[in-house]
Protein backbone atom coordinates (compact mmCIF):
# COMPACT_ATOMS: atom_id res chain seq x y z
CA UNK A 1 0.00 0.00 0.00
CA UNK A 2 1.44 3.35 -1.06
CA UNK A 3 0.70 6.12 1.45
CA UNK A 4 1.60 9.73 0.75
CA UNK A 5 3.00 11.86 3.55
CA UNK A 6 1.24 14.96 2.16
CA UNK A 7 -2.40 15.12 3.22
CA UNK A 8 -5.03 17.24 4.97
CA UNK A 9 -8.12 16.29 6.96
CA UNK A 10 -10.74 18.37 8.77
CA UNK A 11 -13.68 17.34 10.94
CA UNK A 12 -16.28 19.29 12.96
CA UNK A 13 -18.42 18.35 15.96
CA UNK A 14 -21.27 20.28 17.58
CA UNK A 15 -22.96 20.06 20.95
CA UNK A 16 -24.49 22.14 23.74
CA UNK A 17 -20.96 23.25 24.60
CA UNK A 18 -20.38 24.76 21.12
CA UNK A 19 -18.50 23.78 17.94
CA UNK A 20 -15.24 21.86 17.76
CA UNK A 21 -13.02 21.92 14.68
CA UNK A 22 -10.04 19.60 14.22
CA UNK A 23 -7.56 20.01 11.34
CA UNK A 24 -4.53 17.83 10.66
CA UNK A 25 -1.92 18.63 8.01
CA UNK A 26 1.02 16.37 7.15
CA UNK A 27 4.07 16.82 4.94
CA UNK A 28 7.06 14.60 4.26
CA UNK A 29 9.62 14.12 7.01
CA UNK A 30 12.18 11.46 7.80
CA UNK A 31 10.51 10.62 11.12
CA UNK A 32 7.12 11.15 12.76
CA UNK A 33 7.15 14.69 14.18
CA UNK A 34 3.78 15.87 15.55
CA UNK A 35 2.96 19.34 16.88
CA UNK A 36 -0.29 20.42 18.56
CA UNK A 37 -2.28 23.63 18.93
CA UNK A 38 -5.07 22.83 21.39
CA UNK A 39 -7.43 24.87 23.58
CA UNK A 40 -5.94 25.26 27.04
CA UNK A 41 -8.75 23.17 28.54
CA UNK A 42 -7.76 20.23 26.28
CA UNK A 43 -4.03 20.17 27.03
CA UNK A 44 -4.34 17.02 29.11
CA UNK A 45 -5.48 15.15 25.99
CA UNK A 46 -2.24 15.78 24.08
CA UNK A 47 -0.45 12.61 25.23
CA UNK A 48 -3.38 10.44 24.18
CA UNK A 49 -3.46 12.21 20.83
CA UNK A 50 0.23 11.52 20.32
CA UNK A 51 -0.28 7.82 20.95
CA UNK A 52 -3.13 7.70 18.45
CA UNK A 53 -0.92 9.33 15.83
CA UNK A 54 1.86 6.79 16.43
CA UNK A 55 -0.57 3.93 15.92
CA UNK A 56 -1.89 5.37 12.65
CA UNK A 57 1.15 7.09 11.13
CA UNK A 58 4.79 6.10 10.81
CA UNK A 59 6.44 9.14 9.23
CA UNK A 60 5.74 12.76 8.43
CA UNK A 61 5.63 16.20 9.99
CA UNK A 62 2.13 16.46 11.49
CA UNK A 63 0.43 19.73 12.49
CA UNK A 64 -2.71 19.27 14.61
CA UNK A 65 -5.01 22.21 15.26
CA UNK A 66 -8.16 22.06 17.38
CA UNK A 67 -10.47 25.02 18.05
CA UNK A 68 -13.49 25.35 20.34
CA UNK A 69 -16.14 27.97 19.70
CA UNK A 70 -18.47 28.16 22.69
CA UNK A 71 -22.20 28.34 22.08
CA UNK A 72 -24.21 31.36 23.23
CA UNK A 73 -25.74 29.27 26.00
CA UNK A 74 -22.26 28.62 27.38
CA UNK A 75 -21.60 32.25 28.21
CA UNK A 76 -22.06 32.85 31.91
CA UNK A 77 -22.32 36.05 33.91
CA UNK A 78 -19.42 37.30 35.95
CA UNK A 79 -19.33 36.65 39.67
CA UNK A 80 -18.70 39.63 41.97
CA UNK A 81 -17.32 39.22 45.47
CA UNK A 82 -19.65 41.28 47.69
CA UNK A 83 -17.26 40.97 50.63
CA UNK A 84 -14.39 42.33 48.55
CA UNK A 85 -16.52 45.24 47.28
CA UNK A 86 -17.60 46.12 50.83
CA UNK A 87 -14.03 45.99 52.07
CA UNK A 88 -12.77 48.22 49.23
CA UNK A 89 -15.62 50.68 49.74
CA UNK A 90 -14.95 50.94 53.48
CA UNK A 91 -11.25 51.41 52.84
CA UNK A 92 -11.97 54.13 50.27
CA UNK A 93 -14.33 55.96 52.64
CA UNK A 94 -11.75 55.78 55.41
CA UNK A 95 -9.11 57.32 53.14
CA UNK A 96 -11.57 59.99 51.93
CA UNK A 97 -12.20 61.12 55.52
CA UNK A 98 -8.49 61.75 55.93
CA UNK A 99 -7.92 63.56 52.63
CA UNK A 100 -8.63 67.31 52.26
CA UNK A 101 -9.91 66.89 48.69
CA UNK A 102 -11.14 63.29 48.39
CA UNK A 103 -11.81 61.79 44.94
CA UNK A 104 -14.94 59.86 44.12
CA UNK A 105 -14.47 56.11 43.53
CA UNK A 106 -16.69 54.60 40.83
CA UNK A 107 -18.08 51.10 40.44
CA UNK A 108 -15.71 50.48 37.51
CA UNK A 109 -12.77 51.37 39.71
CA UNK A 110 -13.86 48.75 42.19
CA UNK A 111 -14.49 46.13 39.49
CA UNK A 112 -10.92 46.57 38.22
CA UNK A 113 -9.57 45.63 41.63
CA UNK A 114 -8.00 42.13 41.58
CA UNK A 115 -10.27 39.52 43.09
CA UNK A 116 -13.50 41.53 42.86
CA UNK A 117 -14.73 39.95 39.63
CA UNK A 118 -14.23 36.38 38.44
CA UNK A 119 -15.53 34.03 35.77
CA UNK A 120 -17.06 30.79 37.02
CA UNK A 121 -15.05 27.74 35.98
CA UNK A 122 -16.70 25.89 33.12
CA UNK A 123 -17.26 22.16 32.94
CA UNK A 124 -15.45 20.96 29.80
CA UNK A 125 -15.94 17.22 30.40
CA UNK A 126 -18.51 16.81 27.62
CA UNK A 127 -16.40 18.88 25.20
CA UNK A 128 -13.29 16.85 26.05
CA UNK A 129 -15.10 13.61 25.36
CA UNK A 130 -16.26 15.00 22.03
CA UNK A 131 -12.71 16.20 21.27
CA UNK A 132 -11.30 12.69 21.78
CA UNK A 133 -13.82 11.19 19.38
CA UNK A 134 -13.37 13.99 16.87
CA UNK A 135 -9.60 13.57 16.85
CA UNK A 136 -9.90 9.83 16.21
CA UNK A 137 -12.26 10.50 13.29
CA UNK A 138 -9.90 13.09 11.84
CA UNK A 139 -6.90 10.73 12.05
CA UNK A 140 -8.92 8.02 10.29
CA UNK A 141 -9.84 10.49 7.55
CA UNK A 142 -6.21 11.59 7.27
CA UNK A 143 -4.99 8.01 6.81
CA UNK A 144 -7.63 7.49 4.11
CA UNK A 145 -6.47 10.64 2.30
CA UNK A 146 -2.82 9.59 2.54
CA UNK A 147 -3.67 6.20 1.05
CA UNK A 148 -5.73 7.77 -1.71
CA UNK A 149 -2.96 10.23 -2.58
CA UNK A 150 -0.39 7.45 -2.46
CA UNK A 151 -2.34 5.17 -4.79
CA UNK A 152 -2.33 7.94 -7.38
CA UNK A 153 1.42 7.41 -7.60
CA UNK A 154 1.12 3.71 -8.43
CA UNK A 155 0.74 4.19 -12.23
CA UNK A 156 3.91 6.31 -12.20
CA UNK A 157 5.90 3.52 -10.55
CA UNK A 158 4.34 0.77 -12.66
CA UNK A 159 5.10 2.60 -15.92
CA UNK A 160 8.70 3.27 -14.98
CA UNK A 161 9.34 -0.23 -13.69
CA UNK A 162 8.04 -1.67 -16.96
CA UNK A 163 10.25 0.68 -18.96
CA UNK A 164 13.28 -0.21 -16.84
CA UNK A 165 12.60 -3.92 -17.35
CA UNK A 166 12.44 -3.33 -21.10
CA UNK A 167 15.74 -1.42 -21.13
CA UNK A 168 17.53 -4.10 -19.11
CA UNK A 169 16.20 -6.78 -21.48
CA UNK A 170 17.41 -4.90 -24.53
CA UNK A 171 20.90 -4.45 -23.09
CA UNK A 172 21.06 -8.16 -22.22
CA UNK A 173 20.16 -9.11 -25.80
CA UNK A 174 22.87 -6.83 -27.18
CA UNK A 175 25.76 -8.27 -25.16
CA UNK A 176 26.71 -11.16 -27.50
CA UNK A 177 26.46 -8.91 -30.53
CA UNK A 178 28.57 -6.24 -28.84
CA UNK A 179 31.33 -8.69 -27.94
CA UNK A 180 31.38 -10.03 -31.52
CA UNK A 181 31.60 -6.47 -32.84
CA UNK A 182 34.49 -5.77 -30.51
CA UNK A 183 36.32 -8.88 -31.75
CA UNK A 184 35.91 -7.72 -35.33
CA UNK A 185 37.19 -4.27 -34.37
CA UNK A 186 40.29 -5.81 -32.80
CA UNK A 187 40.94 -7.90 -35.90
CA UNK A 188 40.69 -4.78 -38.08
CA UNK A 189 43.13 -2.93 -35.83
CA UNK A 190 45.63 -5.77 -36.03
CA UNK A 191 45.34 -5.82 -39.81
CA UNK A 192 45.67 -2.03 -40.17
CA UNK A 193 48.76 -2.09 -37.98
CA UNK A 194 50.08 -4.80 -40.26
CA UNK A 195 50.77 -6.96 -37.28
CA UNK A 196 50.74 -10.70 -37.74
CA UNK A 197 47.46 -11.94 -36.34
CA UNK A 198 48.18 -14.00 -33.27
CA UNK A 199 45.09 -15.94 -32.28
CA UNK A 200 46.40 -16.40 -28.73
CA UNK A 201 46.98 -12.66 -28.40
CA UNK A 202 43.53 -11.99 -29.82
CA UNK A 203 41.98 -14.43 -27.36
CA UNK A 204 43.75 -12.73 -24.47
CA UNK A 205 42.55 -9.30 -25.61
CA UNK A 206 39.01 -10.58 -25.95
CA UNK A 207 39.08 -12.12 -22.47
CA UNK A 208 40.30 -8.83 -20.98
CA UNK A 209 37.70 -6.88 -22.91
CA UNK A 210 34.94 -9.29 -21.92
CA UNK A 211 35.91 -9.02 -18.26
CA UNK A 212 36.04 -5.24 -18.44
CA UNK A 213 32.71 -4.91 -20.22
CA UNK A 214 30.82 -7.77 -18.56
CA UNK A 215 27.66 -6.23 -17.16
CA UNK A 216 25.70 -9.44 -16.66
CA UNK A 217 25.91 -9.09 -12.87
CA UNK A 218 24.72 -5.48 -13.02
CA UNK A 219 21.79 -6.49 -15.21
CA UNK A 220 20.93 -9.33 -12.83
CA UNK A 221 20.98 -6.98 -9.87
CA UNK A 222 18.94 -4.38 -11.72
CA UNK A 223 16.28 -6.99 -12.48
CA UNK A 224 16.34 -8.17 -8.86
CA UNK A 225 15.96 -4.61 -7.52
CA UNK A 226 13.16 -3.85 -9.97
CA UNK A 227 11.31 -6.94 -8.75
CA UNK A 228 11.92 -5.95 -5.14
CA UNK A 229 10.47 -2.48 -5.75
CA UNK A 230 7.37 -4.03 -7.31
CA UNK A 231 6.94 -6.38 -4.32
CA UNK A 232 7.53 -3.56 -1.82
CA UNK A 233 4.78 -1.47 -3.40
CA UNK A 234 2.33 -4.24 -2.51
CA UNK A 235 3.22 -4.22 1.20
CA UNK A 236 0.75 -2.98 3.81
CA UNK A 237 3.58 -1.60 5.95
CA UNK A 238 5.35 1.76 5.72
CA UNK A 239 7.54 1.39 2.63
CA UNK A 240 9.13 4.82 2.13
CA UNK A 241 12.51 4.08 3.70
CA UNK A 242 12.87 0.72 1.96
CA UNK A 243 12.00 2.29 -1.39
CA UNK A 244 14.55 5.02 -0.78
CA UNK A 245 17.23 2.38 -0.17
CA UNK A 246 16.21 0.48 -3.31
CA UNK A 247 16.44 3.68 -5.37
CA UNK A 248 20.03 4.08 -4.18
CA UNK A 249 20.84 0.49 -5.17
CA UNK A 250 19.22 0.89 -8.57
CA UNK A 251 21.14 4.08 -9.21
CA UNK A 252 24.42 2.40 -8.20
CA UNK A 253 23.91 -0.42 -10.70
CA UNK A 254 22.89 2.01 -13.45
CA UNK A 255 26.08 4.01 -12.85
CA UNK A 256 28.19 0.87 -13.05
CA UNK A 257 26.43 -0.15 -16.25
CA UNK A 258 27.25 3.24 -17.73
CA UNK A 259 30.91 3.09 -16.69
CA UNK A 260 31.36 -0.38 -18.23
CA UNK A 261 29.56 0.47 -21.45
CA UNK A 262 31.39 -0.27 -24.71
CA UNK A 263 28.53 0.84 -26.92
CA UNK A 264 26.62 4.08 -27.41
CA UNK A 265 23.25 2.32 -27.19
CA UNK A 266 24.17 0.72 -23.85
CA UNK A 267 25.31 4.10 -22.57
CA UNK A 268 22.04 5.64 -23.70
CA UNK A 269 20.09 2.84 -21.96
CA UNK A 270 22.05 3.47 -18.75
CA UNK A 271 21.23 7.18 -18.92
CA UNK A 272 17.56 6.40 -19.52
CA UNK A 273 17.60 4.09 -16.52
CA UNK A 274 19.06 6.81 -14.31
CA UNK A 275 16.40 9.27 -15.47
CA UNK A 276 13.64 6.80 -14.60
CA UNK A 277 15.21 6.05 -11.22
CA UNK A 278 15.48 9.74 -10.40
CA UNK A 279 11.83 10.29 -11.32
CA UNK A 280 10.83 7.53 -8.92
CA UNK A 281 13.20 8.73 -6.23
CA UNK A 282 11.57 12.17 -6.23
CA UNK A 283 8.20 10.57 -5.54
CA UNK A 284 9.62 8.18 -2.95
CA UNK A 285 10.62 11.16 -0.80
CA UNK A 286 6.91 11.77 -0.19
CA UNK A 287 5.95 8.17 0.60
CA UNK A 288 5.40 7.08 4.21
Amino acid sequence: MIRSMTAFARKDARGDWGTLTCEIRTVNHRYLEPSFRLPEAFRELENDFREQLRSGLKRGKVDVSMRLQSSDSEFQSFEVSDDMVTAINEAANHVNRILDNPAHISALDILRWPGVMSVPEKDYSAAKEAAAGLFAETVTELVTVREREGERLRPLFDDRLREMTRLVGEVRKKLPVLLEAQENTLRERFEKAKVELDEDRLSQEMVMLAQKSDVAEELDRLEAHIGEVADTLKSDQAIGRRLDFLMQELNREANTLSSKSIDAEVTRAAVDLKVLIEQMREQVQNIE
